[in-house]
């Protein structure tokens, strides 16, 4: 009898801790010891963004994923993504993360994964995107000035290569078609790139299938049963 003080005051702090977690940067741990983790808004790199923008901090993410790789007690890591892209160098840094991640992951896109968001949507073991979902193929862009213009567009040109090979070593898109599709002037208006929806995502090999957070979900739990099944 006299333990349930303690542990009413110790639900209260987790209860506390878990909201804290959510407020700060949209992650929580879901029963059945599976992790939650946001991708939204556009994501931080190096330079801070402006406060009125909803961002997904780099610096945050990266040290989580470690946190999940190293710890007993979370079995899996599902990542939700709404994602209009950013910096992408902090894009890639956590697609590697989680695509080198030995537990079981799932991505589920929801609104968008667009730009350097596309490599963290197929970073994962499987990944779902619902109908109405977006993805936009684009090559890399700059703003402001630039100076030494050839040096600039051969960076560029590394930095597309870097993204493309990831994409298609991670997904079932060819990266020929990846190319193709990041190049064509005909969908985005007065731009280069393509916007798939959904079910175009799926026949183009980027994503997995279509589904929602229920499909995710069940999909998680088969990937971290058969890897007990098989330990």
């Amino acid at each position: 009898m006299g333990d349930a003080p303690e542990q009413e005051k110790e639900k209260d702090c987790r209860e506390k801790e878990q909201r804290e977690a959510i407020r700060e940067t949209g992650e929580v741990t879901l029963s059945h010891r599976i992790h939650l983790l946001s991708v939204i808004g556009e994501i931080e790199g190096h330079e801070c963004l402006s406060a009125n923008s909803k961002t997904t901090k780099y610096e945050h993410v990266l040290p989580k994923l470690a946190a999940i790789e190293d710890s007993p007690e979370i079995d899996g890591l599902l990542v939700l993504l709404n994602t209009v892209g950013g910096d992408v160098e902090a894009g890639l840094a956590i697609a590697e993360m989680i695509a080198s991640l030995s537990k079981p992951t799932v991505s589920l896109v929801l609104g968008g994964s667009h730009s350097i968001g596309v490599p963290i949507a197929v970073s994962t073991d499987y990944s779902f995107i619902v109908k109405t979902g977006t993805m936009v193929i684009h090559p890399v862009r700059m703003n402001g000035t630039v100076i030494g213009a050839p040096q600039t567009y051969d960076y560029f040109k590394q930095m597309q290569d870097r993204i493309l090979g990831f994409i298609s070593e991670h997904s079932r898109a060819a990266r020929g078609r990846l190319e193709e599709l990041m190049l064509d002037t005909g969908i985005l208006t007065k731009d280069l790139g393509t916007i798939l929806v959904g079910q175009d995502a799926v026949e183009e090999g980027l994503i997995d299938a279509v589904g929602g957070i229920s499909d995710a979900l069940a999909r998680l739990y088969g990937l971290i049963a058969r890897g007990r099944g098989s330990s």
